[in-house]
């Protein structure tokens, strides 16, 4: 995976622009969602479901402008003409752009994703093969269980007590280290 840098971003409130609104748009609006963005869509053209989503909805062709103001962008048009230009607009305006399906236009590429409750996973394989990706998604997705969300929430409410009461981050990730070990033996 040269070159990518996996980092999990809090996108709460932030805004975000998809540009697209066919069944790949409906699926990336609604990942951004999930994690608390402010998300609008751009595009002449939208599938119903996306009008029920709390976003702002713009029913014209992609402007260059509308990168404007945005932490990140996703192209999900299907025209490699129309990601070029937004890939090109994000750009120029520094904004990171996702142009589905078309991984050399990318600045920040997508994972295959579960959640259960505050645990995420993802996988990716660098944009060679999101088919695989989903796949592995599916196998660790049946490793990670609820009883695993509930020991991570228990585990979160632990750590302002171990940052107060153990000085070093060896000592925490020890400490937090053998939580984990002794309760999934």
């Amino acid at each position: 995976m040269t070159g990518w840098y996996p980092v999990c971003l809090d996108l709460r409130g932030r805004r975000c622009l998809v540009v697209g609104g066919g069944r790949v748009a409906l699926e990336k609006t609604r990942g951004l969602l999930a994690a608390g963005a402010a998300v609008a869509v751009v595009a002449p053209e939208v599938v119903p479901e996306l009008r029920s989503l709390p976003v702002e909805l713009v029913e014209r062709p992609f402007a260059d402008g509308d990168v404007a103001g945005r932490m990140l962008v996703v192209s999900t048009t299907g025209d490699d003409a129309v990601a070029a230009r937004v890939a090109a607009a994000a750009e120029r305006a520094g904004v990171f752009c996702n142009a589905a399906d078309v991984p050399a236009l990318c600045s920040f590429i997508l994972p295959a994703v579960h959640r259960e409750g505050q645990i995420l996973v993802a996988v990716s394989t660098g944009g060679a093969s999101p088919a695989l990706a989903q796949w592995l998604r599916a196998r660790i997705a049946e490793l990670v269980r609820p009883e695993h969300a509930q020991l991570a929430e228990r585990l979160a409410a632990l750590r302002p007590w171990a940052k107060r009461n153990l000085p070093s981050y060896e000592e925490r990730r020890d400490y937090f280290r053998g939580l984990v070990e002794r309760a999934l033996a």
